[in-house]
C-alpha cells in the first residue's frame, strides 16, 4: 500500500540546497542533528556563516565568508532577477542577494523551500466555497506554503483551471518546469516585480482561469488588478503585506483590497440618529476579498468570514471578533472562538436545474454497491484526504485511500462537487461505482459516509444519540457553508432535542413538513423568531 499524503508530509529537496553551498559549510550543516529543520543559511562577506533552524541559530566559528564562497554559490544557481532573487531549478529554494553600491554581491540569504501537503485542511471549507480569500501574516508563518497547497487542491481535487502568478518563482520554484507541489495548476512567471499587475490582468484575459493565485500584493496597481480580477468572477486567493485587518485597512496603498475608506459628512438628523459626529469614516466600495485570514502562527488562524460586515463595524468603533481555528494533531481543526458575525449566504455551485430531490441526510450512498472481500480503495474528491484516512483507521475498515478515481472502488465526494458532475464523478457513475455524498468536509460526516459505504452499523447508538449526531453534522455544515440544512424526519421529542442543540450554537432552527416526515431545518443566521413544533 502506498504511503498516503497527510498533514505532516513535506518535501524539501534539502540535498539540492546543500550542494550549492561551499564544501566546508555543507559539511558543517550535515553534522547537525536537526538538519531537516533548517530554515536558511546566511552568508555575509567577512562574517561568520550563520544557520537558522526552527528552534535555534548557530554560527560556524572557524570559518569566515570570503568572496570566493559567494562566487561558488552564485555559479551553481539561476540568474538573479531585478528583485535580487534566484533559485535552484525544479526546487522551491530561494537565494537572495545583498549588493554594495557598485552592484557587487556582498551577502546571500539561502532559504530552504518546502512543499508541505495538508496545510490547508484547516481552511479547506473556505477555499472550496469559491470565495476570494486574502491571507495576512508575518514572514515565515507559511503564507506561501499554503498558497502552493491551495493551487494543488483546487487544480487536482476540484478540476478547476488554476493559474499561479509567480513573481519571484517562490510558489512553483525556479526554472521553466513548475514544481510538482502546485499539482496541475499552471504557472505564469513575471519578468520583473513591477510588472506583476500586468501579468495578473494578462492571465485573466488570455487563459480563462477559474482561480488565480497571487503572492505578495504590495502596490496600488496590484490592488487595482486584484479588484479587476474579482469583478470578472474569478476566484482570487492571495497574500498581502500586513499582519492584521486593522493595519491593512489603514494602509492607503492596499486598503482597497478590503473596500477602502472615505470620509462622509452626515446631515444633522442622521448624525443624531447614529449618535456620532457629522464627519464619519465609511467603507468606500465592496471589498475585493470576501474572506480575510490572519495567520497568527503556523497552527492558529483568525478568520474574518465576512470582510464587508467586519470593516463596517470597525469603522463604527467596534472591535472585530474573528473565528479562531487551531489545527489539531490528527489533521483536523478546532474552533476555539466563534465569530459574532454570521457570514452572508455564499453562492452555491449547484446548477440552476437542480432536481427537487428529497432532503439529504448527512451522507447518502448512490450508484453501485461495495464489493465484499478484498480491501477497498476509496478516493476522496473535494474532501480532506487526511481526515478520510483517519476515519478509515478509527473504524478499522479493510480499505485505504486511492490516488486516483481510476484506481478506486468507491468515491467519497462533497455534495456541491457531485452536483456539478465533474469528469471524475461522471467516470465513477459510468463504472457504477458506489458514491458516498457528504454535505460538508468534516470528520463526523466522513465517518458516517464510510459506515454507510461498508454497511457498518453505528454500534450501540440510541435514537437520541443518532439524532443529535446528525444535528451536530448539520450545525458544522451551516457554520462552514452558511446555507440552510435539513435533517432527517424525527418525532416531536427528538426534534425538540435537535432544536435545543442548534440553539446552543446561536443558530435558528425550524420544523418543516408534515408528519410523519416533519423534520428540523437549520438556518445560518440566529434571530429571536419564535418557532412552534
Amino acid at each position: 500500500m502506498p504511503e498516503p499524503i497527510n498533514a505532516q508530509t513535506n518535501t524539501d529537496d534539502l540535498n539540492a540546497m546543500l550542494e550549492v553551498l561551499p564544501p566546508a559549510i555543507r559539511q558543517w550543516l550535515e553534522e547537525q542533528p536537526d538538519i531537516h529543520q533548517l530554515l536558511e543559511v546566511v552568508l555575509d562577506l567577512g562574517r561568520l556563516p550563520e544557520a537558522r533552524f526552527m528552534q535555534r541559530t548557530i554560527r560556524l566559528e572557524s570559518v569566515q565568508v570570503e568572496e570566493y564562497d559567494l562566487q561558488y554559490v552564485a555559479e551553481r544557481i539561476g540568474q538573479f532577477g531585478k528583485d535580487n532573487r534566484a533559485g535552484i531549478p525544479r526546487t522551491l529554494h530561494r537565494i537572495s542577494a545583498m549588493r554594495n553600491r557598485q552592484g557587487k554581491v556582498v551577502g546571500l540569504t539561502c532559504r530552504v523551500g518546502r512543499a508541505i501537503y495538508g496545510t490547508i485542511d484547516i481552511i479547506h471549507d473556505i477555499i472550496a466555497s469559491g470565495k476570494s480569500v486574502l491571507m495576512l501574516g508575518r514572514p515565515g508563518v507559511g503564507k506561501t506554503t499554503r498558497l502552493r497547497e491551495v493551487a494543488r487542491v483546487l487544480a487536482d481535487e476540484y478540476d478547476k483551471r488554476v493559474i499561479v502568478v509567480d513573481t519571484s518563482n517562490e510558489i512553483a520554484g525556479d526554472g521553466d518546469i513548475p514544481h510538482p507541489g502546485i499539482g496541475f495548476a499552471r504557472r505564469m512567471q513575471v519578468p520583473e516585480p513591477s510588472l506583476q499587475h500586468a501579468v495578473m490582468i494578462e492571465a485573466v484575459e488570455n487563459h480563462m482561469p477559474e482561480v488565480i493565485i497571487i503572492d505578495e500584493i504590495g502596490t496600488e496597481l496590484e490592488a487595482y488588478a486584484a479588484r479587476t480580477i474579482a469583478e470578472r468572477g474569478v476566484q482570487l486567493v492571495g497574500t498581502a503585506h500586513g499582519t492584521t485587518l486593522e493595519n491593512l485597512l489603514m494602509n492607503p496603498t492596499l486598503s482597497d483590497l478590503v473596500g477602502g475608506i472615505q470620509t462622509v459628512t452626515l446631515s444633522d438628523e442622521e448624525a443624531r440618529r447614529r449618535g456620532t459626529q457629522k464627519t464619519v469614516l465609511e467603507r468606500k466600495a465592496p471589498p475585493t476579498f470576501d474572506v480575510l485570514i490572519e495567520i497568527l502562527d503556523y497552527h492558529r488562524l483568525a478568520i474574518h468570514l465576512d470582510v464587508a460586515q467586519t470593516v463596517d463595524r470597525m469603522l463604527r468603533g467596534a472591535t472585530p471578533r474573528p473565528e479562531i481555528r487551531v489545527q489539531t494533531d490528527g489533521g483536523g481543526f478546532e474552533v476555539v472562538q466563534r465569530s459574532d458575525l454570521a457570514p452572508r449566504p455564499m453562492q452555491t455551485e449547484l446548477p440552476l436545474h437542480e432536481t427537487d430531490e428529497e432532503p439529504m441526510r448527512s451522507s447518502a450512498v448512490v450508484s453501485g454497491d461495495m464489493k465484499r472481500g478484498a480491501p477497498a480503495r476509496v478516493f476522496p474528491y473535494g474532501v480532506s484526504r487526511s481526515r478520510l484516512e483517519k476515519a478509515l483507521r478509527d473504524l478499522h475498515l479493510p480499505a485505504y485511500v486511492a490516488r486516483d478515481v481510476s484506481d478506486a472502488d468507491a468515491l467519497v465526494v462533497l455534495h456541491s462537487t457531485y452536483q456539478r458532475r465533474p469528469p471524475k464523478v461522471r467516470e465513477a457513475m459510468q463504472r457504477n461505482m458506489p458514491i458516498a455524498i457528504v454535505r460538508s468536509n468534516t470528520y463526523a460526516q466522513l465517518v458516517s459516509a464510510l459506515r454507510d459505504l461498508f454497511h457498518k452499523p453505528h454500534d450501540g447508538e440510541t435514537a437520541e444519540e443518532r439524532a443529535l449526531r446528525e444535528a451536530e453534522a448539520g450545525v458544522e455544515y451551516v457554520l462552514s457553508a452558511a446555507e440552510p440544512y435539513e435533517l432527517s424526519p424525527q418525532n416531536s421529542y427528538l426534534r425538540r432535542l435537535q432544536h435545543q442543540l442548534v440553539e446552543k450554537y446561536r443558530l435558528l432552527s425550524e420544523s418543516v413538513g408534515e408528519e410523519p416526515n416533519r423534520r428540523v431545518r437549520i438556518l445560518p443566521i440566529y434571530t429571536d423568531t419564535e418557532r412552534e413544533d
